[in-house]
């Protein structure tokens, strides 16, 4: 049986309609992932590196995706728990094809600009020339990946989370099975590891786009579209704190990448990678916990139903903080394993990765609190609190400490910034919980 977003959902149910986005975000995860072992153990340590370099920058562009995914997802929620699907529909369907369109104006603008955004990182020579040929085939998909992080948070929406699962898994073994093919087996280097990506990204944007246009879905299909400022305003400003934390991680983790050459050159920037690498696993919990939760947020928020808001509120703390303690000990303990897999045949990187993935690992205590608040918010339709939560944890703070810690404790001063910015965030995410509880009866 099916389960609705009209539901009463127990722990069991909850679990159950939000397991599919946690397995389909760690997927996404693993997937690429691979893409780095296969770059780092068969392209080599400089190339490795490079990808790290000018991900941040291809990510910064596909971050539209994630603002109009979950800003979206809440307001057609909100729109369906009111009654009116056909509002809803109209649109669904006006904010993917302006995504479309969008997508391909950010594909040119970043393959004009990739060559000097990587100078400007930092990256000269040899590297240079990776960052670029890796940048600008990426680049080439970003109509398609901002889509597939779209219709992540749509799939749900249609209450079918299932569905947007497997289409995950799809993409995800085409991205693995053409990885060991044009890079392990065809040795085309990076040129492979990037043309891997792309298609994976072309067909996770494809099937989901087909599924809504032939399906005869009661909840949501793409219908002729009609443009709609206010509702597309609207989903920009819900989606603002998703939009703010893939933005800000970007930065971040340029300037992460900057204080790293400066303190421990290529190695460091290599380490960071495989800690981040390893860091989007670890995560993707909390973020898929995050997805596939708000759309009954924002239903029953709609409906008015503040006793199941109240329920599904505690509910999600409770399986946040047991999520949280789980992740935090495994990172310490898979640290080694997980490191060697990356960067075993370098034996002063290996030590470095390990080293920092365990002072980094204390970070999750404070994660999934602070992805959950922004996310809860979003749902709620408050995009500005939500993207108060996000500036602050993802940028504001990240970004004091960053510069301020290595000061005084050199390169593990870059490993416990994280730790440091999420345990201040913390205390922002429970202020806004307690200040709006009366608003919104949770």
């Amino acid at each position: 049986m099916e389960i609705q977003l009209s539901d009463h959902f127990t722990y069991s149910r909850l679990i159950r309609f939000t397991v599919p986005s946690i397995i389909m975000m760690i997927f996404i995860s693993i997937y690429g992932v691979v893409d780095g072992i296969f770059v780092s153990n068969f392209v080599g340590k400089t190339p490795f590196a490079a990808v790290n370099l000018i991900m941040p920058f291809c990510m910064l562009l596909g971050a539209f995706g994630f603002m109009i995914g979950t800003g979206g997802s809440a307001l057609v929620s909100k729109v369906l728990g009111e009654g009116d699907k056909e509002k809803a529909n109209k649109i669904f369907s006006m904010l993917i094809y302006m995504s479309l369109a969008i997508g391909i104006v950010l594909t040119i603008f970043g393959c004009v600009f990739v060559r000097p955004i990587s100078e400007f990182l930092g990256a000269e020579g040899e590297m240079l020339e990776h960052c670029v040929i890796y940048g600008r085939i990426l680049l080439t998909a970003t109509a398609a990946f901002i889509l597939q992080n779209e219709f992540q948070s749509f799939l749900i929406t249609a209450e079918r989370p299932k569905l947007g699962l497997w289409i995950t898994v799809l993409a995800g073994c085409v991205n693995i099975v053409l990885d060991a093919l044009f890079v392990a087996i065809f040795k085309w280097g990076l040129v492979g590891a990037a043309v891997a990506t792309v298609i994976s990204q072309v067909v996770g944007a494809t099937v989901p786009m087909i599924y809504f246009i032939v399906s005869k879905n009661d909840t949501l299909r793409l219908t002729k579209p009609e443009f709609d400022g206010r509702a597309f305003l609207k989903t920009c400003t819900n989606g603002s704190s998703e939009m703010m934390t893939n933005v800000a991680l970007s930065l971040v983790n340029i300037l992460y990448n900057f204080q790293l050459i400066k303190i421990a050159g290529e190695n460091g920037v290599a380490a960071y990678g495989v800690i981040m690498y390893i860091n989007f696993i670890f995560i993707s919990v909390f973020i898929g916990y995050s997805i596939g939760s708000a759309p009954i947020i924002g239903y029953h928020f709609g409906a008015e139903n503040t006793l199941e808001l109240k329920n599904l509120f505690k509910k999600s703390l409770v399986i946040m903080g047991l999520i949280s303690l789980v992740m935090t000990v495994s990172g310490i303990l898979l640290s080694n394993p997980l490191s060697k897999i990356f960067v075993g045949y370098d034996k002063i990187l290996f030590e470095m990765t390990k080293r920092g993935f365990i002072i980094y690992s204390f970070s999750f205590l404070f994660i999934g609190i602070n992805i959950f608040a922004s996310g809860f918010f979003t749902a709620l339709n408050n995009g500005v609190v939500s993207a108060a939560i996000s500036f602050l944890r993802t940028l504001l703070f990240q970004v004091v400490v960053v510069l301020v810690l290595p000061i005084f404790l050199g390169i593990d001063g870059i490993w416990l910034s994280i730790v440091v910015a999420e345990l201040l965030a913390i205390a922002i995410s429970i202020y806004f919980f307690v200040k709006m509880k009366k608003r919104y009866n949770y």
